[in-house]
Order: structure tokens, then sequence, then C-alpha cells
């Protein structure tokens, strides 16, 4: 028989993984006889993931008092996989794309809220700002920002890199001699963000190991 109420030990501490396809009165069963378990013995505090079940205001504290009336465990936080209506369409967007033909000139601001693909040069002093990836079919000579929404997996690419200050999220690289020397060329050169923080710039050819979750194409052989 499945457990409908898992224990996971993580490095935040203990969590109870929560079934989210089961009837809700037979989890809320198995919660209250989980509890008073042995297993819990010695546990003090722990987390609730709920998964992908929408719960109301009153089920959440229904699950709660469950947990922490009838043992001394206590409930620190509770975390679930439901995206809201609002995190649904900013992720929409985000997976759009927008194009601008011509040249980005000194002063002026492109913006998208999702990839912004620019066929055209950025000149020195120009802006690319997009919520999502930035691809320069031209040089790359100004101010571009990807992820601008909070996005850490964006990137930017671009025919020939040789931008004034790169940033992706909130991490901000100026392009000084030292980071320019990364390559020999800046032609065909993306930049992401590493997992310790830094701006990384490599060969563009390297995205589809970096990110490989960019390409959406299907078929081909």
């Amino acid at each position: 028989m499945k457990n409908l109420v898992t224990i996971k030990g993580t490095k935040q501490g203990f969590v109870l993984q929560l079934d989210d396809r089961c009837a809700y009165a037979d989890l809320l069963k198995e919660l209250k006889g989980k509890v008073s378990d042995s297993a819990l013995d010695g546990i003090t505090e722990v987390q609730l993931h709920l998964g992908y079940r929408y719960y109301t205001e009153a089920q959440a504290k229904e699950i709660t008092a469950a947990v922490q009336d009838n043992s001394d465990v206590k409930v620190t936080t509770i975390t679930n996989d439901v995206v809201s209506e609002e995190e649904c369409n900013r992720r929409v967007l985000e997976r759009q794309s927008e194009t601008y033909v011509g040249i980005v000139r000194s002063g002026q601001v492109v913006k998208a809220q999702g990839d912004l693909v620019i066929v055209g040069d950025v000149n020195q002093n120009g802006r690319v700002i997009a919520g999502g990836n930035v691809y320069v079919l031209g040089r790359l000579k100004g101010y571009a920002h990807a992820g601008a929404n909070g996005n850490k997996e964006a990137v930017i690419a671009a025919s020939w890199l040789e931008a004034t200050h790169l940033k992706i999220d909130d991490a901000l690289e100026s392009m000084t001699d030292e980071l320019t020397m990364l390559s020999e060329q800046p032609e065909m050169e993306c930049a992401y963000l590493h997992t310790n923080g830094s701006i990384i710039i490599d060969r563009l050819q390297e995205l589809r190991f970096i990110r490989p979750e960019i390409s959406t194409f299907k078929g081909g052989s």
C-alpha cells in the first residue's frame, strides 16, 4: 500500500511530503497517524510539502493542526508546487520572443517581456533589456540585460560580443580587459550566469550544453 505521507531528511531538516493525488480525507487520516508514530520521535520541527494539490486556507490550517495538536512536532514552513495565475502568465510572457530589426543607437533602449532578438548592431550606450534571453545577430557593443524579471537561467548571445556591460538577473559584469581576454576573438559568443554567481563568457557552440532547455525544436534528423 502506498504511503500518503513520507518523511524525508534534507539539509534544512525534516520534510513531511504529502501525496497530492489521493483523497483529502485519506491524507488527513494518515497524517494524524504518522505524527503519533515512533518514526517522528526526536524530531521537533518539520516542513510540510503539499505537492501540486491546491489547499484552501482552512485546509492548510487543518493539516497544520493535525501535526501540531497531536504531537510535540512543530510545523515551521509549508511549501507547494502550485503555480499562481500571475506566475503562470509571467512564464508565458517570458517564453515569447520579440524581434527588433535595425541598429540600436546610443541612448536608445529596446525592451521585451520575453526573449529579445536584435537583427542588427547594438551601439555603445545602446541598451537591450529582456525578461528572457537576449540574442544579437550583429555586434553587441552596448549594454545587455537578460533575465530582467528574475530569470537566472537567461543567456546573452551575440554574433560579435564586445559589450560594455552584461547583466543577467541581478548580476552585473563590466567588460574589463581581463574579462575580454577570456577569448581571443569576441565572435559568436554567449554569456550566462554560473552557479557561483558570476557571469561567464563561452563559445556560442557551447550554449546547447550550458542551457539545453533553451532548444524547443522537435523533430529533425
